[in-house]
């Protein structure tokens, strides 16, 4: 399947919450609505043969947190990029372990350096950090020597 064919297929299964940013050889780079991630995994998994998760990470934008997936799709050579928008005062989005175990420990990590939560999560604990740890040092507003 081709970049293009897998863009077109995207976009006949979610006309809306789904905008592709770029299109390059083996490379496809997409935003997505918070809402519909679980569902637009699931349908890349299942239908798309997008068969690996090698990255699940947040980033700190100051006004807002962006949860950013690599997928790739051995099958058909191509890593597809999304990026979702979460609010800052609400920092929640779907888990996609159901889907690829590999993700567990990326959510994981994210959630003890963000303080993203990911919904049914199987096992949303902090990994690096104490279980009581009151702050997440990746977040912008992280103070250094705070405690």
């Amino acid at each position: 399947m081709t970049e293009e064919a897998i863009v077109d297929a995207v976009r006949k299964a979610f006309p809306e919450g789904v905008t592709i940013g770029g299109v390059a050889p083996r490379r496809i780079f997409a935003r997505a609505d918070r809402a519909i991630i679980y569902k637009l995994c699931e349908f890349l998994k299942n239908q798309l043969k997008f068969d690996h998760v090698s990255c699940v990470t947040g980033v700190d934008r100051i006004d807002r947190f962006q949860v950013v997936y690599h997928l790739s799709s051995y099958e058909n050579r191509c890593v597809l990029e999304i990026t979702v928008d979460i609010p800052r005062d609400d920092p929640e989005i779907d888990s996609i372990s159901p889907l690829w175990g590999g993700a567990n420990w990326h959510e994981r990590e994210t959630y003890d350096m963000f303080g993203i939560r990911f919904k049914n999560h199987p096992r949303l604990e902090r990994i690096f950090l104490p279980e009581d740890t009151q702050f997440f040092p990746f977040r912008k507003d992280f103070k250094l020597g705070r405690q």
